[in-house]
């Protein structure tokens, strides 16, 4: 089966940053055809391929998580967390506008705590190796809900 909207694509990625150093891997489905699952150069490449194929994907930062904005940057003071904020973790609160956002704690130093609303990969060239592991037809359901289901897509 070739890769098409309504389509779940199964991939193996790896992803380094520009110098090749290794960030991430893993196995992901997606629902391909435009649902904002993936990055939309991603879905370009693979557009028509099927299970087997492989490529090399080069994204700059505004065709993958955006560049930085500092201003989703902040220090607050410990003690408005709740016990057992750790450095990894993450908080959700709002941006200044009122949006909903997930914070990274960076950094704890004293009783100040660093959070960072970017993604952690933001403002960074990525590469990525692809592999489409399986293709297979949509149900009904995933289209509705506009993303996959199953062993490596959302669960409900």
């Amino acid at each position: 089966m070739q890769i098409s909207k309504d389509t779940v694509v199964t991939i193996r990625y790896s992803v380094a940053d520009a110098q090749g150093k290794p960030l991430e891997s893993g196995e992901q489905a997606y629902l391909h055809g435009g649902y904002g699952n993936t990055f939309p150069k991603l879905e370009a490449v693979l557009e028509g391929q099927a299970a087997g194929y492989s490529t090399n994907l080069v994204l700059q930062p505004e065709e993958a998580f955006g560049m930085r904005d500092e201003g989703l940057v902040r220090t607050i003071p410990k003690s408005e967390f709740p016990p057992g904020v750790k450095v990894g973790g993450q908080l959700r609160g709002t941006t200044e506008d009122g949006r909903e956002q997930v914070f990274n704690v960076v950094k704890i130093k004293g009783p100040q705590v660093l959070l960072d609303g970017n993604h952690p990969h933001a403002g960074k060239v990525l590469r990525f190796a692809i592999k489409v592991v399986e293709v297979r037809a949509a149900s009904a359901e995933e289209v509705a809900h506009g993303h996959a289901h199953g062993a490596h897509g959302h669960h409900h």
